[in-house]
């Protein structure tokens, strides 16, 4: 069975990028978007990677516009958009679908580990898959979570 270093996602710069790279750190894999509710919590994932960053800790943004069509912009937009408003430094993808047959493998896989509450579809934007250093899928958090109250899950597997 695969696992999470056997996929590879495009980045916003269009370069495909080896999962395997993030191999050995703590991630937060996030379903992202710029025009949500939930958006602001751009904040809290960005405060994240500047305090855990250097002891191998990575947040990876997936935009998504499955989701009362909330991220509508190209690559270029989204980029923009995540810099300008929200600094942020830590890794962004290509926007990608997280349900349905065109879902990206990777978040097929992330379903299959961890179910949400209502079974296993991605119910909305900011839903967050937390790895642990092998590689396993050892969380899934709601949208309402806010990136900060995941921040002691996060340091017990650092």
């Amino acid at each position: 069975m695969a696992g999470i270093y056997d996929f590879t996602a495009i980045s916003l710069a269009g370069e495909e990028v080896p999962l395997r790279r993030f191999e050995g750190q703590v991630l937060l894999i996030v379903n992202t978007a710029s025009a949500c509710g939930f958006t602001p919590q751009y904040r809290g994932l960005e405060a994240l990677q500047k305090q855990l960053g250097a002891r191998g800790f990575s947040v990876l943004g997936f935009p998504c516009n499955q989701f009362g069509k909330q991220e509508p912009g190209d690559a270029k937009a989204i980029e923009q958009f995540c810099a300008s408003n929200y600094a942020i430094t830590f890794p962004m993808f290509a926007k990608i679908d997280v349900n349905g047959g065109s879902a990206h493998p990777l978040y097929q896989y992330l379903k299959s580990e961890k179910s949400g509450l209502l079974g296993a579809s991605i119910k909305w934007n900011f839903t967050k898959f937390l790895i642990d250093r092998s590689g396993k899928v050892v969380a899934r958090h709601a949208p309402t979570a806010a990136p900060e109250s995941l921040k002691r899950e996060i340091e017990a597997l650092l």
